[in-house]
């Protein structure tokens, strides 16, 4: 049984609130979207930066249904765990593997819409954007403390290796950050045409 460092904690707490107002935005952008085919979502600032595009997109509904739905029912898991640690409790180690999985889908998730959005939209969608920098953060945290902790049994060495890289989660997160923009500047020439 274990529970994560108060760090982590609030990182899944904060993480999932503000993916979760992502998402709840990205959702009436989307049926109001499906009520007026005409409607200019408030996030359309350019042609480049918009969620329009995104929205209306095969991809934006890969299951079958809006991805901002997804968010509306899974990032309330990350907010719950957060404040179940706080408030003390402690997880046994299938519990945080089967949270990875969840975690390691949504990174999985979002690396793929990312790609999709710079390589085939060739656009920046900010709700989007949102929900991606959220979820790197807490799917890195949450797969080095498992790593670390040995909820996923791995070995002592991945788990030293872990346990020292995850001092490092902010750095890690923004090394992710940067090859992002990186990227996205590369593909789409972002500071030229903003």
């Amino acid at each position: 049984m274990s529970r994560p460092s108060r760090p982590l904690a609030i990182l899944l707490i904060v993480g999932g609130i503000v993916g979760l107002i992502a998402a709840f935005a990205l959702t009436l952008d989307k049926i109001a979207v499906l009520e007026n085919p005409h409607f200019v979502p408030s996030c359309n600032i350019s042609v480049l930066v918009q969620c329009g595009k995104n929205l209306q997109s095969a991809e934006g509904s890969a299951f079958g249904f809006p991805n901002p739905l997804l968010g509306l029912m899974m990032f309330p898991a990350p907010v719950l765990v957060g404040v179940a640690s706080l408030a003390g409790a402690r997880f046994p180690r299938w519990f945080w593997a089967l949270f990875n999985v969840g975690m390691a889908f949504a990174i999985g998730f979002v690396a793929w819409l990312m790609s999709v959005s710079v390589f085939a939209l060739f656009t920046l969608c900010p709700w989007c954007m949102v929900v991606w920098s959220v979820v790197i953060p807490m799917s890195l945290g949450t797969t080095l403390y498992n790593l670390r902790e040995q909820n996923l049994p791995l070995g002592d060495r991945v788990a030293r290796l872990a346990g020292r890289a995850y001092g490092w989660l902010p750095i890690i997160t923004l090394v992710v950050y940067v090859v992002f923009a990186v990227i996205a500047q590369v593909r789409l020439d972002v500071l030229h045409r903003l």
